[in-house]
């Protein structure tokens, strides 16, 4: 059981948890998720830590209703006890000085990208983030990027804040006119792939924070299989972060939707017992 110290409203269906976790804080690196899981019949969900702090024993999610065991999740206040927390799971983010590296992140995934901004600028890099939302009251975390960026591009599809278009646009800027050593992109995973596509027509590396479905989070199950480079990967233990130009992301967005009318329905069952 996980104590819940703080809890946020970035907008009514995002959330930002500040959960104690001492253990979790101590050995959390950029990149690594944890699994979730709201009361004992409930179902597990990963998230990747968006903060740590080590001193005060604590560590950071952030959490977008989209479903059964999210709108649970985020129904609990502060004081409140998550049953099960596990992690850090994952293999952490390789940080080292590349030289310039683009971050482009979209909607909730700017969360876990402010730790690979964070490290990526220690270790000696000029960061650049293009950081991408529908409309204005969807921009998180804007400030803390800036802390910890060289520059932040803000994207916003309707033009409500920043500027108007689409996270592919804030990063062709920057591709245009400089040279890019690396980009690290988080997000939908629709965005991921024409960020993919983009970089790959500049021979960009990249590198994409894979956000499939998960049951169990160590590797038995399966459920979060992905193909890259034509072998079987699985997210959990192999990734999160794997050659965006080696996903199969058409596989992946197929695999995403497998489960889209049960989760429907689920929903829908929630809504009426409530």
């Amino acid at each position: 059981m996980n104590k819940i110290l703080s809890k946020e409203y970035f907008s009514e269906k995002v959330v930002k948890f500040v959960v104690e976790a001492p253990q979790i804080a101590k050995a959390r690196r950029a990149g690594h998720f944890v699994m979730v899981r709201v009361g004992k019949k409930g179902e597990r969900i990963p998230l990747t830590i968006a903060d740590a702090d080590v001193e005060r024993g604590t560590i950071t999610l952030v959490v977008q209703r989209t479903g059964v065991s999210s709108s649970k999740l985020c129904a609990l206040e502060l004081g409140d006890y998550i049953t099960d927390l596990v992690g850090p799971l994952g293999q952490a983010t390789r940080v080292e000085n590349f030289g310039t590296v683009v971050c482009a992140c979209g909607g909730v995934g700017t969360a876990p990208m402010l730790p690979i901004v964070t490290a990526m600028k220690k270790a000696g890099n000029k960061v650049i983030t293009v950081l991408a939302a529908r409309t204005k009251d969807l921009v998180i975390l804007e400030e803390q990027m800036r802390e910890n960026s060289d520059e932040i591009i803000v994207m916003t599809d309707d033009g409500s804040y920043g500027t108007k278009g689409l996270v592919t646009d804030g990063l062709e800027t920057v591709l245009k006119r400089e040279k890019v050593d690396l980009c690290m992109t988080i997000g939908p995973a629709i965005m991921m792939k024409f960020v993919s596509l983009l970089t790959k027509k500049y021979n960009v590396p990249t590198i994409a924070s894979l956000n499939t479905i998960m049951v169990d989070g160590t590797g038995m199950c399966g459920a979060c299989r992905v193909t890259v480079g034509g072998k079987t990967k699985f997210v959990c233990v192999d990734g999160p972060e794997f050659d965006a130009h080696q996903v199969d992301f058409d596989e992946m967005l197929m695999r995403l939707g497998g489960y889209r009318e049960q989760e429907r329905e689920a929903m829908e069952r929630s809504s009426s017992k409530s």
